[in-house]
Parts: C-alpha cells; sequence; structure tokens
C-alpha cells in the first residue's frame, strides 16, 4: 500500500503496518518539533517561573529530564513498535482481552482529550487577543470563561478536530510546515523578552536578578511556592510518561521504517521542552517587568513580545500539539467499537476535546495535570513492556488473552488498577507531586502483572493437565 493509499483512510487500526506503508524519518521528526514546540510550551514555562523554580535549576534540570524522556522513546517503545508494528489499543486487547481493553481505552481518550481541550484553549487566548476577547481563569474548577470565549474555543476546536481526522500522514505534514518556523519564533520570544527585562549582557544574565524579581512579584500575590530541582527533573523526564512509559506511541513509531526513528521526540525535547519552556517563562519576566502583571495569559504574553507574529505563534503551536492528541484519542475510542469508523471517532475524540477546552482551569494546571495522567496510563506500558520481553524467559505465554479468549485478564486489571489507585489517592490526599508517581506505578504493575500471570496461567495448565 502507498502513503497516498495510507492517507485515504486506512490506518491499520487491527493490524500490522505492512512494509509498504511505512514511513520515512522526516515524518517523525517533523511531527515531534510540532507537538513539542508547541502549546503546552506557552502555559507550561510560564507555571515553572510562577512556581518559584531557580533559573539555575531549571536550565540544568530540563536538561537531565529532557535527556531521560528521549533514552525512554528510543529504548522503551521503538523496538516494541517496530516488532508489532500494531498500535497501543490492538496490542493491549491481545495481552489484556477485549473488554477490559475497552475500558482502558475509554480512560486513555478522554485524558488525551482533555490535554488536546487545553490546547484549544491556549490557541483560543491568541485569536481572541485581536477581537478584545479576554482569556481569564475562573475560580471554580469548572467554571466558563466569558461567553464569547466559550464560542470562540468551540470555533478553533471544530477545525482542529477537522484536520486530526484525516489521519496520521495528514497530521504529520501539517506539523511538518509547522515546525521550523513556531521553533523560530520561540527563539525570538526569549530574545525579545531578555531584551525587553534589559539582560543584554552575560553578566546581567547570569546574575538572574531580573528572575528572581519576577519570582518575588509572582509570590507576593499568589503565597510562597518551591519547584525544585528534583521536580524539574522529574517532570520534564515525565510529563509525557503517558506517551513513552504507558506506550501510546507504539501507535506513532509502527509507521517507522527504522529503530532511527526513535530518536525523533529528541527535537522536541530539547527545542521544545528546553528551549521553548525558559523562553516562554521569559514571556512572563518580561511582562512582569513591563506591566506588573502575572497572568499566564498565552496569547497576551506572545502579544507583548512579538505582536501579530506572535499571535499566530500561539495559534499554530496549540494546533499542532491538539492533532496527533486528538488523532491518538480517535484511535483509542476507535478500538472500543472495532467496526466504528476511526474518523468518525477522531471527530468524536474532537467534540470532547472542544468541550473539554471551555474550561480554562484545565490549561492553568497543567503541571499537576500531565503527572496525574502520566500515573493513569503509564502503568499500562509496563504490561506491554512484560509481556514482549519477560513473559517467554519465564515460561509463560505472552497475548496471553488472544489464546485464550478472554475478555478480561485479571492479572491485567489487578497490575494496573491497584497501584493507580495508591497513586492517586497519595496525589490528592496526600499532596505527592504527580510525576513522582509514574515510575513506581509503572514498576509495581509490570511484577505484579509477571506474578500474577505466573499463578494464573500454571493454574490453568494443571487444571487441563488433570482434566
Amino acid at each position: 500500500m502507498t502513503e497516498e493509499q495510507a492517507n485515504s483512510g486506512n490506518e491499520f487500526e487491527r493490524e500490522p503496518v505492512p512494509d509498504d506503508a511505512l514511513l520515512g524519518p522526516g515524518k517523525f521528526w517533523g511531527m515531534y518539533a510540532g507537538e513539542h514546540a508547541a502549546g503546552t510550551e506557552f502555559m507550561i514555562g510560564p507555571l515553572f517561573l510562577a512556581a518559584g523554580a531557580s533559573l539555575q535549576n531549571l536550565i540544568l534540570g530540563l536538561l537531565i529530564g529532557n535527556i531521560l524522556a528521549v533514552l525512554t522513546w528510543r529504548f522503551l517503545v521503538t523496538p516494541i513498535a517496530i516488532a508489532k508494528r500494531m498500535t497501543l489499543y490492538y496490542q493491549l486487547e491481545r495481552i489484556a482481552g477485549g473488554s477490559l481493553v475497552k475500558f482502558y481505552n475509554f480512560v486513555n481518550g478522554i485524558l488525551f482529550c482533555f490535554l488536546a481541550g487545553a490546547m484549544i484553549t491556549v490557541s483560543a487566548s491568541a485569536v481572541g487577543i485581536p477581537f478584545g476577547i479576554e482569556y481569564a481563569v475562573p475560580d471554580a474548577m469548572f467554571g466558563l470563561g466569558a461567553p464569547f470565549f466559550t464560542g470562540l474555543v468551540m470555533l478553533v476546536g471544530v477545525a482542529i478536530a477537522v484536520i486530526a481526522a484525516a489521519g496520521y500522514s495528514t497530521v504529520a505534514r501539517f506539523a511538518n510546515i509547522a515546525a521550523p518556523w513556531m521553533i523560530g519564533i520561540f527563539a525570538a520570544c526569549g530574545i525579545v523578552s531578555l531584551t525587553q527585562i534589559g539582560a543584554t549582557d552575560w553578566p546581567t544574565i547570569s546574575e538572574g536578578k531580573w528572575w528572581t524579581d519576577a519570582i518575588a512579584f509572582v509570590q507576593a500575590e499568589e503565597g510562597e511556592q518551591q519547584f525544585g530541582f528534583w521536580k524539574i527533573v522529574v517532570f520534564a523526564w515525565l510529563c509525557n510518561g503517558a506517551m513513552h512509559f504507558g506506550m501510546a506511541d507504539l501507535s506513532i513509531f509502527r509507521f517507522a521504517k527504522s529503530p532511527s526513528a526513535g530518536w525523533a521526540p529528541a527535537i522536541g525535547m530539547f527545542l521544545g521542552h528546553y528551549m521553548a519552556w525558559l523562553a516562554a517563562a521569559l514571556l512572563l519576566a518580561a511582562q512582569i517587568k513591563l506591566s506588573q502583571d502575572h497572568s499566564a495569559n498565552p496569547g497576551a504574553l506572545a502579544w507583548g513580545a512579538l505582536g501579530w507574529t506572535g499571535i499566530f505563534c500561539v495559534v499554530i503551536a496549540g494546533w499542532t500539539t491538539a492533532n496527533p492528541t486528538i488523532y491518538r484519542a480517535g484511535l483509542a475510542f476507535q478500538a472500543m467499537v472495532p467496526r466504528s469508523s476511526r474518523t468518525v471517532m477522531t471527530l468524536v475524540a474532537g467534540a470532547v476535546a472542544t468541550l473539554a477546552g471551555v474550561f480554562p482551569n484545565l490549561s492553568a494546571r497543567l503541571l499537576d495535570f500531565v503527572g496525574t495522567y502520566g500515573t493513569v496510563l503509564g502503568p499500562m506500558g509496563a504490561v506491554i513492556f512484560v509481556d514482549f520481553w519477560l513473559m517467554k524467559k519465564f515460561g509463560l505465554e505472552d497475548e496471553y488473552s488472544s489464546r485464550t479468549n478472554q475478555s478480561i485478564s485479571v492479572p491485567v486489571l489487578i497490575a494496573w488498577l491497584l497501584p493507580v489507585l495508591i497513586g492517586l489517592y497519595l496525589i490528592f490526599w496526600q499532596g505527592l507531586f504527580a510525576a513522582y508517581a509514574v515510575v513506581p506505578c509503572w514498576l509495581a504493575c509490570g511484577v505484579i502483572y509477571l506474578v500474577l500471570s505466573k499463578i494464573t496461567q500454571k493454574s490453568v495448565h494443571a487444571q487441563e493437565a488433570v482434566s
């Protein structure tokens, strides 16, 4: 099958991707650049400053955390993706059973829609600037913005959903076109902001008083917070925990011709989650210096630095993040109803994301949200890892539900829910920083799945031998 045929709607949701539909490395580098030098960066960068992260800790912590993230994509996800060439959802169905995976896919799709919804909000915040439509975060978690802003979010959401529904190649093509320009604009935002702050020479930049003054201003208004070195490292590593530890990007890398495509997230991590986060934080520092305003409005921040160019960048940046996220959510919903159209399910995902986007608080709490959704979705990636690498080494059968026609794998159900429930308890009731829970939950899930599989398969084989 040619790439053009793949674009026509066959995304191989329930079969391995054939050799003649594989894509070259450029598709992946462009997509990851577009997805991760994108809308979230305009929100997350300023939140680091507002949370009290020191400039030195931020520079070094982001470096280490992003290296760990790239290595996780390359050596955890890519080998399995290329060996199996199946979506995350179809692989899980073969391991965990159809009924269990439908529930997981529902949770997966909803959380991806919430993330995409935050990016729709970001894009709308920029679209509204020229029209005087205000982006403001209400006090209530599920409070709505102004009526005109809500309508703007809905229009932006429809446009993004239509592109996502066109399929992976269209999503990747859109990112390839937008990414180089956006990366340049992020760099320009950082340079202009330093100029506005007055940090135009190395001694002033390295002293960092302009940074500490901005933190002091925010904390005088909002109360003291601390965001230390290890929080920065862990957040940078695991803010995309659902994509790499959770194996969601099996659905992306199944199209890769070679394992070298697994290095593609590096461009997103170091130009997006490093340079762009720092540049976006500088936007807030400059805004505080110039107008004593600490509100992290993405559109207003970019407008203050680059005018119309900044506005266009925020719009496109939110778009290129929401596109692949809605695409992933569409695959999750399509896997719940295998006979359904992926295009229709992607449009459904777009509608849910748009609904989430009308609540501005979602985008304002991204530091907490991305760690939480990694805690919920990440551990199921451990099931895939154990099933692929360890089951046969321990004398067990892999993809056990596909061999026994089970609708629910009890080992998978317990292995997933038990660590996740404990993790969520620690996050919401004990105040644990959400990203800290991702790796412990992932490891616990893998161990529990292996132990319970050993017990259940041994029991089944013993009963078969008796009969």
